[in-house]
C-alpha cells in the first residue's frame, strides 16, 4: 500500500538524490566532466523510451487509432521543453512528468555544483534542496492571479516544470535525512508514517477549487510534505522472505517505465474501439487491458530499453 501510496516523482527525488549524495562523497561530482557523466547516465535511462513511445504517439494520432490533436505535436517534444513554462494538452499526456523529472537532472547537479565551490558538502546539498524548494513556489505565488477552471489549472499549473521542480526536491530531501540523519530517519519511520497519512487525508479534504490561492501554490507542497513522510517506512518493508513475491517486485520494478509510458495510450485504445457496456464486458477487458500493458512492456524493456541501458556502461 505504501508504494501505490508515494508519488512517483518524489520517490525518483529520493533515488537520484541518494545517488548524487553517493557521488558528492566519492570526489565523483566536482567537475563538469562528472556531471556529464551523470547526464549521459541518466539519459540512457530516460531518452531512448520516451522517445520511441513519442514517434509512436505520433504515428497513433495520426492514423486515429487514438484521439489527439497532431496539430499540437512540434520540435518541443524532443527537447522535454513542450511544458517548460505553459502547459500542454491532447497530445502524449503522461510526458509532463518526464519534462519536470529531465530538467531536475540538469537543475540539481548544476546548482550543487556551484554552492559546492562555497560551502561544504553537507551544506551545499542542504541549500540546494532549500533553493529548489522554495523556486518553484515563489514562482507559483508569482502567477497565482491567473483565472483558471479545474482543466486549465491542471495544464497551467499541475503539469508545468517551473511550477513542480519542488515536488522532486521532497525527495531529496528524504535522501539527505537517510544519509546524514539516518538514526532519525529510520527510528521515527512509524511516526513519519502516520503524519504523513493524516495529512494526505487533511489534504484530500481541504477544499481546493481551481482560483483559491491555496489551490495554485501551497496545495503541492502540501502534498508533496505528506507523500514524503511516507518514504522511509517504505524503505523498510519487505515480502518477509517469500521468494515469488520478490521476483514479482523485481519484475515490476524493471518494467515499470515502460508501463508509465505504454498505459495511459492502451487506456485510450480501448475506450475507442471497445464497448465497456456491461460489467462482464468491462472485467474482462480490464483484464485484457492490464495483461497486455504488462506484456507489451516486458517486450519494450527485454528488447529495447535493457540493451540501450548497458551502453551507457561502455567507455
Amino acid at each position: 500500500l505504501i508504494y501505490f501510496l508515494i508519488d512517483a516523482v518524489v520517490l525518483s527525488g529520493f533515488l537520484i538524490g541518494s545517488i548524487l549524495i553517493e557521488l558528492i562523497h566519492k570526489n565523483e561530482l566536482n567537475s563538469i566532466t562528472h556531471i556529464l557523466t551523470f547526464w549521459k547516465r541518466r539519459w540512457f535511462r530516460t531518452i531512448p523510451n520516451y522517445m520511441l513511445m513519442l514517434i509512436v504517439n505520433v504515428i497513433l494520432v495520426s492514423l486515429k487509432i487514438i484521439d489527439g490533436n497532431i496539430d499540437m505535436f512540434n520540435l518541443s517534444f524532443f527537447f522535454f521543453y513542450q511544458n517548460f513554462y505553459k502547459g500542454f494538452y491532447d497530445f502524449y499526456w503522461e510526458s509532463w512528468s518526464l519534462s519536470v523529472e529531465e530538467y531536475f537532472y540538469i537543475f540539481l547537479p548544476l546548482i550543487l555544483f556551484l554552492f559546492r565551490k562555497k560551502l561544504a558538502s553537507k551544506k551545499a546539498i542542504l541549500f540546494t534542496i532549500i533553493f529548489l524548494i522554495v523556486s518553484p513556489l515563489i514562482y507559483r505565488i508569482s502567477i497565482s492571479s491567473q483565472q483558471v477552471d479545474d482543466f486549465w489549472w491542471d495544464v497551467e499549473f499541475r503539469k508545468v516544470v517551473l511550477t513542480r521542480l519542488d515536488a522532486i526536491m521532497y525527495g531529496v530531501f528524504m535522501a539527505y535525512l537517510n544519509v546524514y540523519y539516518s538514526q532519525f530517519f529510520n527510528k521515527n519511520a512509524n511516526l513519519m508514517l502516520v503524519i504523513g497519512l493524516v495529512l494526505l487525508g487533511v489534504h484530500f479534504y481541504i477544499p481546493h477549487p481551481p482560483n483559491a490561492f491555496y489551490t495554485k501554490t501551497f496545495y503541492f507542497s502540501f502534498q508533496s510534505f505528506a507523500v514524503m513522510l511516507l518514504i522511509p517506512k517504505a524503505t523498510q518493508i519487505s515480502s518477509m522472505g517469500n521468494v515469488f513475491l520478490d521476483q514479482f517486485i523485481q519484475f515490476i520494478s524493471k518494467i515499470s517505465y515502460s508501463m508509465y509510458l505504454t498505459n495511459l495510450l492502451l487506456a485510450q485504445i480501448i475506450m475507442k474501439h471497445f464497448s465497456l457496456s456491461s460489467n462482464s464486458n468491462s472485467l474482462l477487458i480490464y483484464t485484457i487491458y492490464w495483461g497486455s500493458t504488462i506484456l507489451i512492456s516486458y517486450f519494450i524493456y527485454k528488447y529495447f530499453e535493457y540493451p540501450i541501458t548497458q551502453l551507457r556502461e561502455r567507455k
